[in-house]
C-alpha cells in the first residue's frame, strides 16, 4: 500500500467474478469514509447478482455470480452505486470505546523490546500508546480484530523475527506502524505490550464483535490487580 500520494479512485477485476473499487492509494479518513459510504448503500441497496461484499483499508470488493453477469456489466451496476453515494452522509456521532489494558509483564513480554528499539522507557511507551486516538478501519484477519489507524511513530516497531504459535486472546500488540487486538486466540508475529481482560469476539451477542468500523478507540491503562479483578465490557 503506498502512502505518499493519493491516486483517486478506479475499478479494476478480481478473478474472473469480483469488481475491486478502489478509492485511493492513501489510507486516511477521506478514503474511509467513501469505504463506509459504499458499504452502506449496498447494505440497503444490493446489486442484484452480487454474493457479498468486502471492505478493506481504501478499497471495496464486490463478489458477484458470474453466471448472472459479465464483469463490464458489475462495474457499470458499482459505478452507479458510487455515484449514489455522493448524496449520502455519515452519522457524524462517532462512537467511542475505551479498551483497559494492562501492560507489560506476563500481558506484554515485548514491552521492553519496543522500549529498547524506539530508546524509550517501558513507562514511556505505554504513555504514548495510551494517550493516542485510534480509528478502527476495518475488522478482519480474524474475527473481531480491529485494523486500527493513529499510533504515534514514535513507537513503531518491526513484527518479531519468530512468530508466536498461540497469542493469548486480549493481547494487545505493535507491528510496524499497527496497532491492534487479538481477539482470539491465533498464531501471530506481533510485538506483545499489553492485555486487555474485555472479550472482543463473543458469540453469545448480537453482534458477536465488539467493534466495528468508524469507531475511536483508547486504551486505557490499568493495573494487574485490576485486570484480575475485572468484569463487564469495555469502558
Amino acid at each position: 500500500m503506498h502512502v505518499e500520494e493519493g491516486a483517486g479512485m478506479h475499478f479494476y477485476p478480481l478473478g474472473d467474478a469480483a469488481v475491486v473499487v478502489e478509492f485511493d492509494t492513501v489510507i486516511g479518513p477521506a478514503s474511509h469514509e467513501q469505504v463506509r459510504l459504499l458499504s452502506l448503500y449496498l447494505d440497503h441497496h444490493p446489486i442484484p447478482g452480487m454474493i457479498e461484499y468486502v471492505p478493506a483499508f481504501t478499497t471495496v470488493t464486490v463478489f458477484y455470480d458470474p453466471v448472472a453477469m459479465r464483469y463490464a456489466e458489475a462495474q457499470a451496476k458499482l459505478e452507479r452505486a458510487v455515484a449514489q453515494t455522493a448524496e449520502m452522509r455519515l452519522d457524524k456521532q462517532v462512537r467511542t470505546v475505551e479498551i483497559p489494558v494492562c501492560y507489560g509483564g506476563a500481558f506484554g513480554p515485548d514491552l521492553d523490546d519496543v522500549a529498547a528499539h524506539n530508546r524509550l522507557t517501558a513507562d514511556e511507551v505505554v504513555r504514548i500508546h495510551s494517550s493516542a486516538e485510534y480509528l478502527v478501519y476495518m475488522i478482519g484477519f480474524a474475527p473481531g480484530f480491529p485494523y486500527l489507524g493513529g499510533m504515534p511513530e514514535r513507537i513503531a516497531t518491526p513484527r518479531r523475527s519468530s512468530p508466536r504459535l498461540a497469542i493469548p486472546a486480549g493481547s494487545v500488540g505493535i507491528a510496524g506502524m499497527q496497532t491492534g487486538v487479538y481477539p482470539i486466540v491465533t498464531p501471530g508475529g506481533w510485538q506483545l505490550i499489553g492485555r486487555t481482560p474485555v472479550p472482543l469476539f463473543r458469540l453469545d451477542i448480537t453482534p458477536p464483535t465488539l467493534l466495528r468500523a468508524g469507531d475511536t478507540i483508547r486504551f486505557v491503562p490499568i493495573s494487574e490487580k485490576e485486570y484480575e479483578g475485572w468484569e463487564g465490557d469495555a469502558i
